[in-house]
């Protein structure tokens, strides 16, 4: 007879909510976190978008540790000397089904574990599963340190760097062009300071987005989260740009936040927190196989994230497919058949829900921006130009619109624009 149940490896997103549905449905469930507590080891930009936690616990509000509610949002092509942003803001982004908000894994974290403890699960930290037990190809527990623990059921949702998933599933490791590298500092400064420089009222705050100069023209990006009394600042660069970069991640960072249109937000701030952390980028088509006998892939061990360009999401992918796993493995067990048969409900309810039919609606725009290298190198520093010709006075005469700024695209080539814009409409 096995020692639980089921097992989950790891505590982010994906991890606790497997298990509280499990604890739910009155199976024996035990979580084992390599952290010395939840979210030690757990980096995200910093973004919540809350229609999944709902599902799970519609009472979530009350109690868990968020940050601000965002209700602006800002998309910057940052030159080395210009802003070029686009700035949203709706009343909509109020409505509970729209809501998203800033967290702070190292404070969230711990609250998700703690419902599933609340409902019954297990939890084991501080120690590192280093790998899985097998009989006859079936996952039918994990080493953990010195013990071996048997289970029915095993739920990997260990992370990006997962170690387990190769074994697990046969998993190939993700390539360099599917996984990025973010650095991140999260900044502290007074609540109504950061306020005042969001545009925001104490409890509510921005995300900010930002393209070109944060990674010096590699693909990727910069953000900035508010928070309650920080600001969460950050740059992720894809891995495969930053082998050949001659400017380390680190530096990155630094130089991003140096710059002019930056330094003022976090301006008179003390670094509280730094962090770095492996970014899934590969999208739909670097999706390892979900289902093996005995064992599911959830989160980020499964490469569930997706970088739209405008929004970056991998929290709520997680904390619904943790849903689905919890659920497909209950099931599994009151049938009594843990195979990858008796488990690939898991997949089909991935497939009908938003995970997998988000994640397939924008599977070709990670190929885009990879193959798109003047998103971030020569875009940015062309809309600055436009914008120059637009607000610049010097009380010389006016030129024409349409001469003014028609050079400037005629440079950067009106096929090449054209075809960006079209191959970028049709990848997202």
């Amino acid at each position: 007879m096995a020692d639980f149940d089921a097992i989950v490896v790891g505590s982010g997103c994906a991890g606790p909510i497997a298990a509280l549905e499990l604890a739910r449905a009155g199976k024996s469930v035990l979580v084992i976190e390599r952290g010395n507590y939840c979210g030690a080891k757990n980096v995200s930009g910093g973004r919540l978008y809350t229609h999944s936690l709902r599902r799970v616990l519609p009472g979530f509000a009350g109690s868990a540790p968020l940050e601000r509610r965002i209700v602006r949002e800002r998309i910057s092509l940052l030159a080395e000397t210009s802003n070029t942003t686009i700035e949203f803001t709706d009343a909509a982004m109020r409505q509970p089904e729209f809501e998203s908000y800033s967290v702070l894994r190292a404070r969230f974290d711990p609250w998700l574990a703690a419902q599933a403890e609340e409902a019954g699960a297990e939890y084991i930290n501080g120690i590192a599963v280093e790998s899985l037990i097998k009989q006859d190809g079936r996952v039918t527990g994990v080493q953990a340190g010195e013990d071996a623990i048997t289970a029915e059921v095993v739920i990997l949702a260990d992370g990006v760097n997962t170690l387990l998933a190769g074994d697990a599933v046969g998993a190939p490791a993700p390539l360099p062009d599917q996984v990025a590298v973010g650095v991140k500092q999260v900044v502290a400064l007074p609540a109504s300071v950061i306020s005042d420089r969001a545009l925001t009222s104490d409890d509510e705050g921005a995300a900010w987005l930002f393209v070109g100069e944060p990674t010096h023209g590699g693909v990727g990006g910069g953000f900035v989260y508010t928070n309650r009394d920080t600001i969460s600042i950050g740059v992720v660069a894809t891995l495969s740009d930053l082998v050949g970069s001659p400017t380390p991640v680190y530096q990155m960072l630094e130089d991003f936040k140096e710059h002019p249109a930056v330094a003022p937000l976090i301006a008179g701030g003390e670094v509280v927190e730094h962090s770095g952390h492996l970014v899934a980028e590969g999208g739909y088509d670097s999706l390892p196989p979900l289902v093996g006998d005995g064992v599911l892939l959830a989160g980020e061990s499964a490469m569930m994230c997706i970088n739209a360009g405008y929004t970056v999401r991998g929290m709520d992918l997680a904390i619904a497919a943790g849903m689905h796993a919890g659920r497909s493995a209950a099931a599994a067990l009151t049938a009594g058949d843990t195979s990858a048969q008796g488990l690939a409900g898991y997949r089909r309810a991935l497939e009908d829900s938003f995970v997998l039919k988000d994640m397939r609606t924008l599977r070709r725009f990670p190929a885009f921006m990879e193959h798109t290298p003047r998103l971030f190198q020569s875009y940015p520093a062309m809309a600055g130009r436009v914008m120059q010709k637009l607000f610049l006075l010097d009380g010389n005469p006016v030129r024409p619109l349409r001469k003014a700024v028609l050079p400037i695209l005629k440079q950067a080539g009106y096929t090449k624009l054209a075809g960006d814009a079209l191959r970028g409409i049709k990848a997202l």
